[in-house]
């Protein structure tokens, strides 16, 4: 794609790296028979190829955003399942980051947007704000119909519905170093999280149930939190980098007291984010090398799983679908590990059709662009369904949220199946 930066424009290497990306393009379309928007409306500026030259005159124009580019930015799930298509190489995560990143700061969106976004980005990635949000949200949920009826107050509505209707229990994984049982054979720190031990806090409990009983030390660093991959997509910058200067810090500082196998992730959406940690922070000159070094270390828990090689079991008698969420697919490259593992404890697999397609969760998608999240968890749950699973993994939070709301099938984190099959507890969702 031919560009027309001026030299001013490119001293921005914000802009100069768009601007290398944005070259790369050249209109061949194959993004558009895998982006789950597209599919979906058929508009080409819900496509990656028409986002891209809607970015481009926004870029190259160096004019602020308008309603247009907005609406067709929003849409875009970042699923990244076009980065996997594309022939040519094109970058588009960073550069539908920047994008955003562009109109948080040069468009005023309405209020209720403002505001939403506002109460979101205060609110899910604290543990302890999402829980009190939570616990209001039974008392709130018979006026969720209501709300949904007023434009300004639509979005909390759709909130109240995705709310889960049982709290669970407090996360009992606290900041400890957790010991390994029998021979050592690593040691690792592990991200909780912010969403996750709020939803489901038995992930994080059956991964260090898992890892030490494989002979894994796991520490869990006081101060690690949210990893900004929320705020982040949501062109909230600052906000993002904040949160992994914190864990960059909190990490490295674990590393370097007594040495660190892998920085172990069990939402592969925190995954994605965390080793993109190098790149966010490569203009920092406080930051940049210790960023690189995070994110190198930073494994999803079905890649370090597989490095140790665990047993083979017997069969269990039942059938998963493993959804593989798009963070994993696309973000992380990570396709046949889960699986594989979930073979080797014993589990019969099956892969769902149209699989490279997302569930519509997509973090805050699902809340923001609730009518296009609706329509393609149904396509996803319909496809699932149709293998006729006993229970379904998946290794992201918003997967297990998102499709379990549209189905009666048990949807478990593939940890969780696995810690069952190597000795721990049946999961309650069995």
């Amino acid at each position: 794609m031919q560009t027309n930066f001026s030299p001013e424009q490119l001293a921005d290497p914000h802009v100069a790296e768009s601007e290398k990306i944005l070259r790369k393009c050249v209109h061949c379309g194959f993004c558009t028979a895998t982006c789950p928007t597209y599919v979906l409306l058929g508009d080409e500026l819900d496509s990656p190829r028409g986002r891209i030259y809607l970015i481009k005159d926004m870029l190259e124009n160096g004019r602020a955003a308008d309603p247009e580019t907005v609406t067709h930015i929003d849409r875009c799930l970042s699923c990244l399942s076009c980065m996997t298509t594309c022939p040519s190489g094109v970058d588009y995560m960073h550069l539908v980051d920047h994008a955003r990143v562009h109109i948080e700061k040069t468009y005023r969106r309405p209020f209720k947007d403002r505001f939403a976004r506002a109460v979101i980005a205060a609110t899910l990635p604290y543990s302890s704000r999402f829980r009190l949000a939570l616990r209001a949200a039974g008392l709130a949920r018979p006026f969720a119909g209501l709300l949904k009826r007023i434009p300004w107050l639509k979005t909390f509505g759709v909130m109240l519905d995705l709310a889960p209707r049982a709290r669970p229990a407090v996360d009992g994984v606290r900041p400890a170093v957790y010991a390994a049982k029998g021979t050592p054979r690593g040691r690792v720190t592990l991200l909780t999280g912010c969403a996750q031990p709020v939803l489901r806090p038995e992930i994080n409990e059956a991964t260090i149930r898992l890892l030490t009983g494989q002979g894994v030390e796991v520490v869990v660093a006081a101060g690690e939190g949210c990893c900004g991959a929320l705020v982040h997509h949501m062109g909230r910058e600052e906000q993002a980098l904040a949160a992994a200067r914190r864990n960059v810090d909190i990490w490295l500082k674990a590393a370097e007291e007594d040495g660190l196998d892998a920085i172990v992730i069990t939402a592969s959406g925190c995954g994605t984010t965390i080793k993109d940690y190098g790149h966010m922070l490569r203009l920092d000159a406080a930051y940049a090398d210790k960023a690189a070094k995070v994110s190198a270390l930073a494994k999803d828990i079905t890649e370090y799983l597989a490095e140790l090689d665990l047993p083979e079991q017997g069969t269990r008698g039942l059938t998963v679908a493993y959804h593989s969420a798009c963070s994993m697919q696309h973000g992380q490259k990570i396709t046949t590990a889960p699986k594989q593992l979930l073979k080797r404890a014993g589990f019969a697999v099956r892969d769902p059709a149209e699989g490279h397609l997302c569930c519509g969760s997509a973090g805050t998608y699902n809340i923001l662009q609730p009518e296009i999240s609706a329509r393609l968890k149904a396509r996803k749950v319909k496809n699932i369904e149709a293998t006729k699973p006993n229970v379904i993994a998946t290794g992201n939070i918003g997967c297990i949220t998102q499709i379990a709301s549209g189905t009666n099938i048990p949807i478990l984190h593939t940890v969780e199946l696995l810690d069952w099959a190597y000795g721990g507890p049946k999961p309650s969702g069995l």
